[in-house]
């Protein structure tokens, strides 16, 4: 055999040895991680939990296999800075590699954890307009990065579509948290464009169930009229002792209750028509791919900051219970529908 027909040999071995890979494996073959990497991960708000469940999945995407070169360690809390510090302060003492936190409140916590152990941060489902969460979104600071709750753009969305399902609305009630911290900036950007859609808005701070029945029976009381019952994206909205009292009072008294979407199914007694919000799986999903950055090498606040994507889901049959009726043309907008 002559050295010219033993090279070609060797290239058509190391040709189809390719081939032979690629149809094994796949082309997009997951790349190796050879560290034991250690994740704290704090769900501050159960509602929003399938972010852990979006974050784990994109992680194993990316290679990292729990229990082979990467553990979790996941705590759960009620909407609580007490509660949130003990599971961060658990993991600045475990000295994990990197924590995950949501929603706002959470993450403006482990900012603070962040600053003072420099372990990196990624967050989710976090407001940051006028939180002090972040320096900028292109160079977000500190070692922190994430993904960004479209908060007031949320809250926007939400109005346009109760007015383009409900047009003949004209005064609508708002239930939130007292002193939440994501309130302000959903609150500023409705005050703008309520008046050019030609609605009032009538606000409903509380701090427990008992005021906000309190509250609600009060504008009655006082004959104030309300077409809907719109709801922000904070604890009021997805507690489910909250929700007894708002969900409630709107179907006593037939007042349409929209902006986010609570069905039986999640565990709520009462069921909303429509809502307008980030899908937390894919939050989570976002946030693994930044935090792979981290891991190999970049420094977290180099990093910027991501947008979640809103989505838009109608509660069909609701609806027609109700008696609302939802146009084709803004169904074939839905991201989902519930038939």
């Amino acid at each position: 055999m002559n050295k010219k027909t033993l090279i070609g040999i060797i290239i058509a071995v190391i040709i189809l040895a390719g081939i032979g890979g690629y149809f094994l494996y796949g082309e997009k073959k997951t790349p190796k991680v050879s560290k034991m990497y250690k994740v704290g991960i704090l769900n501050g708000f159960d509602y929003i939990g399938k972010n852990v469940e979006g974050f784990k999945a994109g992680m194993t995407e990316l290679g990292y296999i729990e229990g082979k070169n990467i553990v979790y360690d996941v705590q759960k809390t009620n909407p609580d800075p007490v509660e949130y510090q003990k599971a961060l302060q658990k993991f600045a003492d475990e000295k994990v590699d990197l924590m995950f936190a949501f929603p706002t409140e959470a993450s403006l916590e482990g900012k603070k954890v962040d600053q003072a152990t420099g372990i990196p941060l990624v967050f989710s489902h976090a407001n940051f307009e006028g939180m002090n969460l972040i320096n900028s979104i292109k160079e977000p600071g500190n070692n922190l990065t994430g993904v960004r709750y479209p908060g007031p753009d949320v809250a926007l969305k939400r109005l346009e579509i109760f007015l383009k399902i409900l047009p003949n609305v004209k005064t609508i009630a708002i239930p939130y948290l007292e002193s939440y911290p994501n309130v302000p900036p959903q609150m500023a950007i409705l005050y703008e464009w309520a008046p050019k859609l030609g609605v009032s808005i009538i606000e409903v701070p509380v701090s427990s169930p008992q005021e906000l029945q309190e509250k609600l029976d009060a504008l009655l009381k006082d004959s104030k009229k309300i077409d809907a019952i719109m709801t922000l994206a904070e604890v009021v909205s997805a507690t489910p002792s909250f929700v007894d009292v708002f969900a409630k009072f709107g179907e006593d008294h037939k007042i349409p209750v929209g902006g986010t979407l609570l069905s039986k199914e999640d565990g709520f007694n009462y069921e909303t028509f429509f809502g307008v919000d980030a899908d937390a799986f894919s939050e989570g999903r976002q946030a693994a791919t930044l935090a792979d950055k981290i891991f190999k090498g970049t420094p977290a606040g180099t990093i910027p900051v991501e947008s979640a994507e809103m989505f838009f889901r109608v509660n069909y049959k609701k609806a027609t219970e109700m008696g609302i009726s939802l146009s084709e043309g803004l169904l074939s907008t839905a991201n989902e529908i519930i038939r």
